[in-house]
């Protein structure tokens, strides 16, 4: 796990700064402080922050092929490099370190361009073809590793974190106005667009090629879900999901540093766990965190009840809503983009612990969006078959069901009822967000009218549809599946995932997310994955006996962190005077009345934490990134 960032100049082979790409690595120093290097040829610089984890005498970056001709920087891990080595071996090349970088180079003299479709593993890489005068940017499948670049006619900027891109004088600092629209509809922001124009995400599974003043992207990679294991049969699919699994976690286990997991306390960490007590002798170390008050459940119990089932050494910790403020200016400068992730400021400090005693974790992000674990998923399986089965009468229903104020399934359900009267392609943006997000439906009352005009509300339909395109004619959940896996899972968890483990100079690594993993979940019958009101079907009943029934069954919960009880209390003051400042609002994004009304009601019940949460988190990267006022 490391850093990686460097420039090239397209339309010639001027030299670059040695000195620029020294102090874009030196901005990124949480991700490698275990070494730094820097490669410098007529038109090209490539950086790297080195955090050792394998071969750690030799594994020195950037690495070249056996000519020096050929140069990689690689942010990840590979887990099948040492197969490929020995079949890259038995074709004649020579390889001087035993890292899984150097296998990358002589993929790309062996393979060309499409390398990256060869690999298994997490990664970020930029390879210089010194000879071509060509460089390549490549990210893995699903988007574990982030990757942003600064196009123009005339230089690519890249790097690992868009603080190293910004480092270059000649990037502008300029907010991209549809970024906070789509940041406010969605609580992240999908895509290849940042909040900094100009500044993009390389998209997961994707691949640029930067070559005689051209840039083409190309996709290596999509998910697919056509069903070509209906032959299977239920109990032959859970002993293949077992499988499975057990060999993703051995592969995620190679390392030459100490390794730990960090739990949860639910389904997919606990049984990746148990699959690592088996492929292992060493002592294991897990971690967790917890939240102590009489306001809400303390779920640091089934982490514990994890631990003593598997034998770890473990280790848990507390922390408070003075703790998780103090943390929240830090926390948009880590993330780079404002998500409204507030687990992210819990998985910083349990990282922070762990980082006195491993140098890798393990952990089960992944496994909801692979196996369907959401419940929201179930639900709007159920809603859409209550609209087919109430034809032209759905919008009438969806009106009485919304009105409904009582207690049990049917208030839970009268959430849904504007949505009875819609398709569900227009109101499924991801599991995080649809027209039943407050910012979207008081949108016209929220912004400025000045805001307002200058973004045209709706326009990420496109991306939507297209993804619905990409898909094809699929089983709803799947689509909802697929929609979530190229959103808001790459976009908001794993941006989260690495960026704020990385804080703390720890790599994080998700099993559940391999691509062999994910393919073979999509390939699935979608009542293996969801049936009746149980979600993650298969995996519940492939790990009974493996996971103790107390964690198998429970409710879904996660990181519970109560941000909500803490922004509508201990923190009301902070929130407050922050999104009513003049500073805030001058940005003109805003309208006063409105962010009142909406602390009011917060204020009163903790009706819109996510919504405040989002606006707190714009505010801050508005003064760290446009300000400048770094925390």
């Amino acid at each position: 796990m490391c850093g990686i960032c460097g420039k090239m100049f397209i339309a010639d082979n001027r030299k670059v700064d040695p000195g620029l790409i020294e102090r874009m690595c030196d901005v990124m120093s949480h991700r490698g402080p275990d070494d730094h290097g820097v490669y410098v040829s007529p038109g090209v610089g490539l950086g790297h922050r080195r955090l050792s984890i394998i071969d750690l005498s030799t594994g020195k970056q950037p690495i070249s092929n056996e000519h020096g001709n050929v140069w990689v920087v690689f942010n990840g891990e590979i887990y099948n490099y040492l197969d490929l080595r020995v079949d890259l071996i038995s074709k004649g090349h020579t390889f001087k370190t035993q890292t899984d970088t150097e296998v990358i180079v002589h993929l790309y003299e062996e393979y060309g361009d499409d390398f990256s479709s060869k690999l298994r593993g997490m990664f970020a890489i930029a390879l210089w073809d010194d000879m071509k005068k060509k460089l390549i940017l490549s990210r893995d499948r699903v988007g574990i590793k982030p990757l942003y670049y600064y196009l123009t006619k005339e230089t690519l900027i890249f790097g690992s974190e868009i603080k190293a891109i910004l480092v270059d004088p000649t990037v502008p600092r300029d907010v991209d106005l549809h970024g906070i629209y789509l940041l406010m509809s969605y609580y992240f922001i999908p895509g290849d667009t940042t909040l900094l124009s100009g500044i993009k995400k390389l998209l997961p599974g994707h691949y640029l090629v930067i070559k005689n003043g051209k840039c083409i992207d190309t996709q290596y990679w999509d998910l697919s879900f056509a069903k070509t294991r209906s032959h299977t049969s239920f109990e032959a699919a859970k002993h293949e999901v077992v499988e499975l699994l057990r060999k993703s976690v051995r592969d995620h286990m190679i390392s030459d540093v100490s390794i730990g997991f960090l739990l949860s306390g639910g389904v997919d960490s606990t049984a990746l766990l148990s699959f690592a007590v088996e492929e292992t002798d060493k002592p294991i170390s897990t971690f967790t965190i917890g939240f102590e008050s009489d306001q809400f459940a303390d779920e640091r119990k089934y982490a514990t009840l994890a631990a003593k089932t598997f034998g770890t050494k473990h280790y848990d910790m507390t922390i408070d809503a003075t703790q998780f403020a103090e943390f929240l200016p830090k926390y948009v400068w880590h993330m780079e983009e404002p998500v409204c992730e507030p687990p992210a400021i819990a998985l910083y400090y349990v990282s922070r612990l762990a980082k006195d005693h491993v140098k890798v974790l393990l952990s089960g992000e992944g496994g909801d969006e692979a196996f369907a674990g959401y419940p929201n998923y179930r639900n709007l399986v159920w809603l859409e078959r209550i609209k087919r089965l109430a034809g032209p009468l759905s919008p009438s229903l969806g009106k009485a069901v919304s009105m409904f104020t009582g207690s049990g399934p049917l208030k839970r359900f009268a959430r849904y009822g504007s949505l009875m009267g819609m398709d569900f392609e227009n109101y499924y943006y991801s599991r995080t967000s649809s027209p039943l997000n407050y910012l979207n439906k008081n949108a016209k009352d929220l912004y400025t009218h000045e805001f307002y005009d200058s973004v045209h509300m709706g326009t990420d339909r496109d991306f939507r549809k297209q993804l619905l395109q990409n898909i094809g004619r699929v089983d709803l959940l799947d689509k909802m599946l697929y929609i979530d896996t190229k959103t808001w899972l790459p976009d908001d968890l794993l941006v989260k995932a690495d960026k704020i483990t990385m804080a703390n100079s720890i790599e994080l690594r998700v099993p559940l997310l391999d691509h062999a993993v994910l393919e073979y979940a999509a390939s699935l019958p979608t009542d293996f994955k969801l049936r009746g009101a149980t979600t993650k079907y298969i995996l519940k009943k492939a790990f009974e006996g493996r996971v103790p029934d107390e964690i198998l069954y429970r409710k879904k919960t996660g990181f519970p962190v109560p941000y909500d009880k803490w922004m509508s209390n201990d923190l009301k003051g902070y929130v407050n005077d922050l999104l009513l400042d003049g500073q805030t609002l001058n940005r003109g994004y805003f309208q006063r009345p409105a962010i009142s009304r909406m602390l009011d009601a917060n204020n009163r019940h903790a009706t819109y934490s996510k919504e405040i949460f989002t606006l707190v988190a714009l505010e801050l990267w508005h003064r760290c990134f446009i300000d400048q006022n770094v925390a």
